[in-house]
């Protein structure tokens, strides 16, 4: 059954003549009448009384009223929902993003390459920075927004993947501001509490290799707690738990608010660099175009 015959039906239905249906359906009344017939035609039974004015319905018809008008809304809906679905395949770009630039800049990438092309249809996948790589080599995602320390190579060869630097962030050590007093009591007497990472992600290895090793013997660091999320490192430490090492860029906004305190000059901090990668070699018109805006805009 064609989308048009439901209509044609329901606007005899409705109108109560096949004059004024064919005018909705902008066809001549001889013209209707006859997709009336070939639908009647086709189904092998009568579904109107012509004999009377207005147009009634027979028994078959009127008891199927209700079932056909929701058979048309819903093919009309699929119709429409096939045009987007075709539209958003054709202009998608899958975006594979750390967890702590999940919260910070990616949000605002995609603001800006929406309102550069508002057809672009951006799937964001947050992940830890191994998890980025794989959704990247496994072609299910189309680049990476991650961290990397400068200087240092990413945990793929070089050979399979291009990348552009697109900002820069810090991993800086943050407290409650409200007790600064006493965590400087605490480092005085050469015991500070922190926020460990698993020694497994992005930022364990960052903090073992780069910040550990350069505090001194005069700090004695003491685990408190554990996570791997960025966030909850920053939550633990707004609540006084321990010290947490977390991006600047995610810090900030409570540094501003008074909630936090910067406590790098106490503690080392390290630089980030915050890059875009994606698989080397042919890429479709989408993806670069994408890629086109993203490093345009970080090199300008």
């Amino acid at each position: 059954m064609r989308l048009e015959w439901l209509e044609d039906l329901l606007a005899v239905a409705e109108t109560g003549s096949f004059h004024e249906a064919a005018e909705r359906r902008f066809l001549t009344q001889s013209a209707f009448s006859r997709r009336i017939q070939n639908i009647e035609d086709h189904i092998g039974i009568e579904l109107f009384d012509r004999t009377r004015k207005p147009v009634q319905l027979r028994p078959t018809m009127a008891d199927k009223h209700d079932q056909i008008q929701r058979l048309a809304i819903e093919l009309r809906q699929l119709v429409v929902d096939l045009r987007l679905d075709a539209r958003v395949a054709s202009n998608r770009v899958v975006l594979a993003s750390q967890h702590a630039l999940t919260t910070t800049l990616t949000p605002y990438l995609v603001k800006r390459l929406r309102q550069q092309n508002d057809a672009i249809h951006a799937r964001l996948r947050s992940a830890n920075l191994d998890e980025c790589f794989g959704l990247l080599l496994s072609r299910q995602a189309d680049m990476a927004i991650v961290y990397r320390v400068p200087g240092e190579e990413h945990p793929v060869s070089a050979g399979y993947v291009e990348s552009a630097l697109i900002g820069v962030d810090q991993l800086l050590p943050v407290f409650e501001a409200a007790a600064i007093a006493w965590l400087r009591e605490q480092a005085e007497q050469g015991d500070v509490p922190y926020i460990a990472y698993p020694g497994d992600v992005f930022f364990g290895r960052v903090m073992g290799r780069l910040i550990m090793p350069r505090l001194g013997g005069s700090i004695r660091t003491i685990p408190i707690a554990e996570t791997a999320l960025t966030l909850a490192a920053m939550e633990m430490a707004t609540a006084g738990i321990g010290i947490a090492w977390v991006p600047e860029s995610l810090a900030r906004p409570r540094i501003r608010e008074g909630v936090l305190a910067d406590v790098s000059d106490m503690l080392q901090a390290t630089p980030l660099d915050i890059m875009a990668v994606r698989l080397s070699g042919s890429s479709g018109p989408v993806t670069n175009a994408v890629w086109a805006e993203i490093t345009a805009e970080a090199s300008a």
